[in-house]
């Protein structure tokens, strides 16, 4: 009988996780498709460098703005109701670009996805993360991220494959995964950890033993959560001392995984690699090896989160990242982005996009999702989704200008400087989650174990 228990909710949990995470799939597909879509949309609309950079950064400027909103509501109306309301925003959004006659109506259809995804990257790895074990919260949190891989790939894929269609069918195909996220959520639970905040205890109760291996586990992680079940508290909550080193470790993952410029390759690649000479087929081709990277690196670090670590993860990853950007950038200023050398910089930006994704990228949803307290945990994953998206905006806005500026070598290089700054943060503020419990985390908070290094025991032996 607790060998059936352990299995339903094992598989319950799966499928909790897959469903949530098809707001990923989106993420990944909506951000991801604009990358082909600007080959066909500069000549039709007459786009210039600065307005091909508003029509990518309306997505992001509506990422911003979504995840802000998302936070009271998920704190609300619950993390489920709040994905559904996202699930509506991606069919809207969807149904107006496909259908966008001019810059400005393809602006605002692409905003209005932005919102959604917005709020889907700060709700989905809550929802997951307070649903999930703690033995198994890595691997199916890093499921929105592999799902977000996945989607990106698929629209690299697409763009690929539809390179002599219509831009608008590239859009148009996302209404599917929209339509999938919609239905599919109608149907999952609450999370219990939300219903304990809104002092639904025996619904929480119920919730948790249908996706624990045992009631007897079940009533064990309701009590360790009522025991520290504090009232919502306010936005000023994230910034006091014991919860700071929380924000500190996830704002600075969130800023720089942006800054080290995985979303500036993922935009604008084909342009790059167009304009440096590839061809544009050759270019997109260059585009999908970089989705299959991602894809491939996701899986692994899916794995790796739990078998490793988070904090241990990074650290290996990173390094990697810094060297393959050093070779790119070396490429592009030398000009040897032709025969031989086209392999050299192909294989450079895939070496980063492995060791760049499967690092900071990886750990982003999963890091912010977890190191909060409860009663601050949508409060604190807004400022992460915020801090992800306002760095991503700059970086969209700034990209091919920073390209026209320093050249495309002297802008990787500077993303290779980036990287190696990532390395040192990780090492002196992230700490190892794996395996901890969400309220172990908020209990090394409270008593200042949180952060990898002591910093009153470092001040006093070194006195």
């Amino acid at each position: 009988m607790a060998s059936t228990s352990n299995a339903r909710g094992r598989s319950l949990t799966n499928f909790i996780a897959l469903i949530a995470a098809t707001g990923g799939l989106l993420f990944g597909y909506d951000t991801g498709i604009i990358s082909a879509a600007l080959l066909q949309l500069t000549p039709q609309f007459r786009l210039t460098t600065e307005s091909a950079e508003i029509v990518t950064s309306a997505v992001i400027l509506g990422a911003l703005i979504g995840c802000i909103s998302a936070a009271p509501l998920s704190d609300k109306l619950g993390r489920r109701r709040t994905i559904i309301a996202a699930a509506t925003l991606f069919l809207i959004g969807t149904v107006i670009v496909t259908y966008a006659d001019s810059v400005i109506v393809l602006t605002l259809a692409r905003l209005i996805l932005g919102l959604a995804i917005g709020a889907s990257s700060q709700i989905v790895p809550i929802y997951i993360a307070e649903i999930a074990p703690p033995e198994r919260r890595g691997s199916l949190v890093v499921a929105f991220q592999f799902a977000i891989a996945f989607g990106q790939l698929v629209s690299f894929v697409t763009g690929y494959l539809l390179q002599d269609y219509s831009w608008r069918l590239m859009f148009g195909l996302g209404v599917i995964p929209a339509v999938i996220l919609f239905i599919g959520m109608l149907f999952l639970p609450n999370s219990p950890r939300w219903l304990a905040m809104q002092g639904e205890f025996e619904q929480a109760r119920d919730v948790l033993r249908r996706v624990r291996h045992s009631d007897e586990a079940a009533d064990r992680e309701l009590k360790e959560i009522t025991d520290q079940h504090d009232e919502k508290a306010p936005l000023s909550e994230v910034f006091k001392p014991w919860v700071r080193p929380a924000t500190i470790a996830s704002v600075g993952i969130a800023l720089l995984c942006q800054l080290t410029g995985v979303n500036a390759v993922m935009y604008y690649a084909p342009t790059i690699f167009a304009d440096a000479g590839f061809g544009q087929s050759s270019a997109l081709l260059t585009s999908v090896a970089i989705g299959v990277a991602m894809v491939g690196t996701v899986t692994f670090g899916g794995w790796a989160v739990d078998a490793w670590g988070r904090r241990t993860l990074m650290l290996r990853f990173i390094p990697g990242a810094v060297i393959s950007l050093v070779i790119l950038g070396f490429m592009f200023f030398a000009g040897a982005t032709h025969g031989t050398g086209a392999f050299i910089t192909a294989a450079a930006i895939v070496g980063y996009t492995i060791f760049n994704v499967g690092s900071l990228s990886v750990a982003i949803w999963l890091v912010g999702a977890e190191v909060y307290p409860l009663s601050c945990r949508g409060t604190g994953m807004s400022l992460v989704a915020a801090s992800h998206w306002g760095a991503d905006l700059i970086i969209s806005l700034t990209t091919l200008s920073m390209v026209r500026a320093l050249g495309a070598g002297g802008t990787f290089w500077l993303f290779a400087a980036v990287n190696a700054l990532s390395f040192f943060f990780v090492l002196r503020y992230v700490p190892e989650t794996k395996g901890r419990s969400l309220e172990q985390l908020e209990a090394s908070l409270r008593n200042g174990t949180f952060a990898p290094v002591d910093r009153k025991n470092a001040a006093a032996t070194a006195e």
